[in-house]
């Protein structure tokens, strides 16, 4: 049986999909990589927050799903929108990489001792937020395009920092240009960030069934709530959301943030329960945090960029 696999063009998006084709080689079936251009790949001089955030990583692809041209699509599941068009989902989720974030620099050995007004490159809401808060007097500004265009203005000088996810620095090799890896304590991860989510039409039985190999539980699970979560916030791009599961002793437990663009106004706090209740679990944290006053950030939020 051949399984065809949509995917992004870029060194990161290839090696998740050849990561994932390996695996499906190995348990006998056909592959092959059909590369898709999204508007995401055509836009790189404007922040997300500015042109629509994450779905414009997965429109086209999701548009080849629903014409039959491929049978997959694999994404890093922090990128995917919390919706899908009619008739598609994510039917697997693989084991969870290193989800937290790192800090690249050729001048500093982290954030807390760079000098005052030093420049960190970031287009992330999430991470600037959290900066504001770890290192107030450093200065951030926007950085697009792929893992090797970010470190390249890095070593060029454009920026004293960059912070970036440490999943796809450890996955292309990069691990050794890592000056400091933040605890998700420190700096809250982006939903799902290091999960590969699997996505395919719900009514193609075949393709689920051969895709169940690359699903993990322990993943799904906590996917799950950190997305259920998001979705009950509405959030997007637009706002420092951030949110982190782990399991222990038969629990999840979720930790969930919400601030404003100024990272001012913060909004943190946590929960745990069964792993049967992760859905409820941060549909729940999530209007813990919008009682908290969350709701008046984002209401703030989103009637500016209406």
């Amino acid at each position: 049986m051949k399984i065809r696999i949509g995917t992004r063009k870029s060194k990161l998006a290839l090696w998740q999909a050849n990561y994932v084709a390996d695996i499906l080689r190995k348990h006998g079936y056909q592959v092959e990589l059909i590369k898709i251009t999204t508007k995401g790949d055509k836009i790189l001089d404007v922040p997300l927050a500015k042109v629509g955030g994450k779905g414009l990583f997965v429109k086209e692809i999701e548009e080849a799903l629903l014409r039959g041209e491929i049978d997959i699509a694999v994404h890093s599941l922090k990128d995917v929108p919390t919706y899908f068009p009619e008739g598609l989902g994510i039917i697997a989720v693989s084991d969870r990489e290193d989800p937290r974030d790192a800090f690249l620099s050729v001048k500093y050995e982290d954030v807390y001792s760079m000098d005052e007004n030093s420049v960190i490159g970031t287009s992330s809401l999430r991470r600037k937020a959290q900066l504001k808060i770890l290192a107030p007097k450093v200065q951030t500004k926007d950085l697009r395009g792929n893992v090797d265009t970010r470190i390249k203005k890095l070593e060029q000088g454009e920026y004293d920092g960059i912070l970036l996810a440490y999943a796809g620095l450890k996955r292309l090799g990069f691990e050794k240009r890592v000056k400091k890896v933040f605890s998700p304590q420190e700096m809250i991860p982006a939903v799902c960030q290091g999960f590969l989510g699997i996505e395919g039409r719900l009514d193609d039985k075949r393709i689920i069934d051969a895709v169940s190999i690359l699903n993990s539980k322990d993943s799904q699970i906590r996917a799950t709530a950190e997305r259920s979560f998001l979705a009950t916030l509405e959030g997007g791009c637009q706002v420092p959301i951030a949110a982190y599961s782990e399991i222990k002793d038969g629990e999840i437990e979720l930790i969930g943030f919400v601030s404003d663009l100024e990272g001012n106004r913060v909004f943190k706090d946590k929960i745990s329960g069964s792993l049967k209740e992760a859905k409820m679990l941060g549909v729940s944290l999530a209007e813990r945090l919008l009682e908290q006053g969350a709701k008046k950030v984002l209401e703030e939020i989103y009637g500016e960029n209406q």
